[in-house]
């Protein structure tokens, strides 16, 4: 089910980040999130197992026993705390009562078993426990999957250091395969050695002061045994004749707890049974109407009316019972010896179809689930059971009624509590289900986000952008010192002239493509372009000392670039333009629909004159971005003095290249 890989992705997740997660997922091949009452094929588990295995480079073993540690603490914060704790009162119990566990979660979740479970049609584990005369215990573990037996030393240790303030080693002494009803079976046995947990302090004050307590228990109670007698006829007198409490000594009250008469202490519970059983058979037989008595060699002694009535063959005396029913859970041969091997399990009996009436054989075969109590003194078997009934549909479906169970037995009250409980658990999934949709459509709109702030971000800067979305007027700024470059392809107009509109289309954005990457490469602010003119500015709209520089070396990549690129009409590489110019500008959003990031001012003007009379495959520099760049490592050679349009005489320059810069490093490649 979807709780134990949930469990595997919180433990990744929690020890190991989201991104070791998603690796894991992704090389396993499974989704990023499960249902937790979802059925799921067991090879996703174990292809996660796998490939956490090989990506963290850990041994299956000690990967599978962590995750058994984990999984004990996850279904405890997952809200199953109280009902683990309370399994028994030490681990031996703890580990007994695995079994009647896994049968209360299969009639409670509909057959969701969890707990040391990898979901495959209810077919659970199996746990059985020897005590050993040392104080260890040896723990048999059977089950259909094969390889996952680590899991169990994880689990159990952190239940026994929980609940039980004890650690444990457990070593496996025998491994070997059983063949059962269901097919072979893997069956494992651990040694299981238990050590108290003291701190320093009290390992100290245990080792000194053991011997004292013991010899002191000893002296006591020899005292009270010696004493009881003789004081126990003036305690009688005391309590009859004090009206008025008294202060007791210390060992009045100590002999408060002595059972009079007896000279015990009460440290144990001794029952008390009749002479004879004050109950007959008919009564027995109605008050526990689903009990049935066998020997040993299965023959049916006795059974109560309500399983008679549903199974008339239990009517004829001596009838074989496995002839009636099967045994499904535990997966055991129906033999007196395999059931007294797994004596403390709840067992499930299912009614066989060829032994029911004509009225049954259209039904769902009746289970039954209980307990098997061994008759030491009669050499039988008594089976005390209860119909296996989930819902009030699975009752309907055998045609039963509340009134066939008997009063006493919960299974009335569980069966109306579980028709709720399903009613929830339904509405639960659904709400989970509806959980991962917005979750799934989460991470698309997210995705979708990412997609439309990269295309704003593409058409203004960023924290312009920002601003924008938030509704916030965007305030022009001035930038006293900004490097502005312009370009265009030689010819164009000719070149239009001359070729078809897809041509000059395909021919540009190839130009534009190797430009916009260079933009990134250099960290430029890609302004606009106009037909075959391409602006850039360095310095804009995040004012940096680099600014010529790095619009220099932009330039200088695009010469190359260009190179790349055919002219349709020739079929040689087209040739460019390239105008620099250093100085202040005004930059601001203009427009409402469309709105677009411009620049304004003088600058801007001289930085176009420098390209419109620049040279063919020459970079064009004013004399302003040449002191910019004349002590940084770029050969320049003077072009003098030219007439520029509008501005009248200004002394140029020409940038020959980068000194310490390869062609590579321009680029961009590795």
């Amino acid at each position: 089910y979807g709780f134990i890989n949930t469990c595997l992705k919180s433990l990744v997740v929690e020890k190991y980040g989201e991104e070791m997660w998603e690796k894991l997922r992704l090389q396993a091949g499974v989704q990023d999130s499960f249902l937790t009452f979802e059925v799921y094929k067991d090879e996703i588990t174990m292809q996660l197992v796998d490939k956490a295995c090989k990506i963290l480079g850990v041994p299956a073993d000690m990967v599978l026993r962590e995750f058994g540690e984990y999984f004990f603490e996850f279904c405890k914060r997952s809200g199953y705390d109280h009902m683990l704790r309370t399994l028994g009162g030490n681990l031996y119990e703890f580990i007994e009562n695995l079994d009647a566990l896994h049968s209360y979660l299969a009639l409670s979740y509909q057959a969701i078993l969890f707990f040391f479970v990898f979901p495959q049609e209810m077919n659970a584990p199996s746990f059985r426990v020897e005590k050993n005369e040392d104080g260890s215990m040896h723990l048999h573990y059977y089950s259909d999957r094969r390889g996952l037996c680590h899991i169990v030393p994880g689990i159990i240790s952190a239940a026994a250091l929980d609940f039980f303030n004890i650690e444990i080693s457990m070593e496996i002494v025998n491994q070997m395969e059983e063949e059962e009803r269901t097919g072979k079976k893997e069956h494992i046995v651990f040694l299981v050695t238990q050590n108290p947990v003291f701190s320093y302090k009290e390992r100290n004050e245990f080792s000194s002061s053991s011997q004292y307590l013991a010899d002191s228990e000893k002296q006591v109670e020899k005292q009270l045994i010696k004493e009881d007698l003789e004081k126990a006829k003036n305690t009688f007198r005391e309590r009859g004749s004090s009206v008025c409490p008294v202060k007791k000594s210390h060992w009045k009250t100590i002999r408060g707890i002595i059972t009079l008469g007896k000279g015990k202490l009460l440290r144990g519970f001794d029952p008390v049974y009749p002479k004879s059983l004050w109950i007959d058979t008919k009564t027995f037989c109605n008050g526990l109407p689903f009990h049935m008595v066998f020997d040993k060699e299965l023959r049916v002694k006795q059974a109560g009316v309500s399983i008679q009535k549903i199974v008339p063959g239990l009517q004829t005396t001596g009838i074989c019972l496995d002839h009636y029913f099967s045994i499904v859970h535990p997966e055991v041969p129906f033999t007196i010896s395999s059931i007294q091997k797994f004596i403390n399990s709840q067992f499930v009996f299912q009614t066989r179809r060829e032994m029911m009436p004509e009225s049954w054989k259209q039904r769902p075969m009746l289970e039954l689930r209980g307990q098997m109590i061994w008759m030491e003194s009669l050499q039988c078997m008594l089976y005390l059971c209860s119909p296996l009934l989930r819902t009030l549909h699975e009752l309907e479906e055998r045609q039963m009624h509340i009134a066939d169970i008997a009063p006493h037995d919960v299974t009335r009250d569980l069966i109306l509590l579980n028709q709720q409980r399903l009613a929830e658990m339904e509405l639960s999934n659904q709400l989970e289900r509806k959980k991962e949709e917005l979750r799934i459509l989460s991470k698309h709109l997210e995705e979708e986000k990412k997609k439309t702030e990269a295309l704003l971000y593409a058409m203004l800067p960023q924290h312009v952008a920002n601003q924008l979305k938030e509704g916030k007027r965007v305030e022009a700024g001035e930038f006293k010192e900004c490097t502005i470059l312009f370009s265009d392809v030689v010819t164009f107009t000719n070149i239009c002239a001359q070729c078809e509109p897809i041509q000059i289309v395909l021919m540009l954005n190839s130009m534009y493509l190797r430009f916009d990457r260079l933009t990134t490469v250099h960290d430029v602010y890609k302004v606009e372009t106009i037909g075959d003119a391409y602006m850039v500015v360095g310095g804009v709209p995040v004012p940096v000392p680099t600014h010529a520089e790095r619009v220099a070396n932009f330039a200088l990549g695009m010469i190359i670039a260009a190179k790349g690129v055919q002219n349709p009409v020739s079929g040689n590489p087209i040739q460019i333009r390239v105008g620099i110019h250093t100085g202040p500008v005004l930059a601001g959003v203009v427009g409402e629909k469309m709105p677009r990031y411009c620049l304004f001012g003088d600058t801007v003007n001289i930085a176009s004159r420098m390209e419109s009379h620049g040279v063919p495959s020459k970079i064009h520099l004013s004399s302003t971005a040449y002191q910019c760049l004349k002590y940084k490592n770029f050969e320049m050679t003077e072009r003098g003095e030219i007439e520029v349009k509008g501005k009248g005489k200004m002394h140029t320059y020409f940038l020959i290249r980068n000194k310490t810069a390869t062609e590579n490093e321009i680029m961009g490649r590795p």
